[in-house]
């Protein structure tokens, strides 16, 4: 059997994502489509941390993480006529439950996080006379999402 553990660095471009354009869980093959044209992504996770200070540490502060949220931030062009960029674009004039879906992250290593999440378009199809035109949006957790370690 092939050991297909992943060392050393790696391009960016080998994380790979697919959102459900059904708004659904991710659960459906067909419905998850990459996002064409995407040219980078930064992620932030942020760490609920609530903190005190109890007699016996002496003046030390205790922390604790009592949650956490996750972002995806991703920037690209606007590519009319593919499934997932379509999907995402189609969902700037949206509110609600209109906006959720389920976002699959798969890493290099073949990992996978599939989070349930509400996407955010914050710029669309607008820029100077001679640039294409623009799809930025973030990905932001809804609820706990699930980590699959690599087979």
């Amino acid at each position: 059997m092939p050991d297909n553990t992943v060392t050393g660095v790696y391009p960016c471009y080998e994380n790979q994502f697919k959102v459900d354009t059904q708004g659904g869980d991710g659960s459906t093959a067909a419905n998850n489509k990459t996002i064409a044209d995407m040219e980078s992504f930064s992620v932030s996770i942020d760490g609920n941390v609530e903190e005190w200070n109890p007699y016996d540490t002496e003046g030390w502060t205790r922390r604790l993480v009592t949650g956490k949220a996750i972002t995806i931030s991703v920037s690209g062009k606007r590519n009319v006529g593919d499934a997932g960029n379509d999907y995402i674009a189609g969902l700037a004039t949206k509110t609600g439950s209109d906006c959720s879906t389920t976002i699959i992250w798969t890493f290099p290593s073949g990992a996978t996080l599939t989070m349930p999440c509400v996407v955010n378009v914050t710029e669309w199809e607008a820029g100077e006379a001679r640039n294409v035109a623009p799809l930025a949006f973030d990905v932001m957790s809804d609820g706990k999402p699930t980590f699959t370690p690599a087979a």
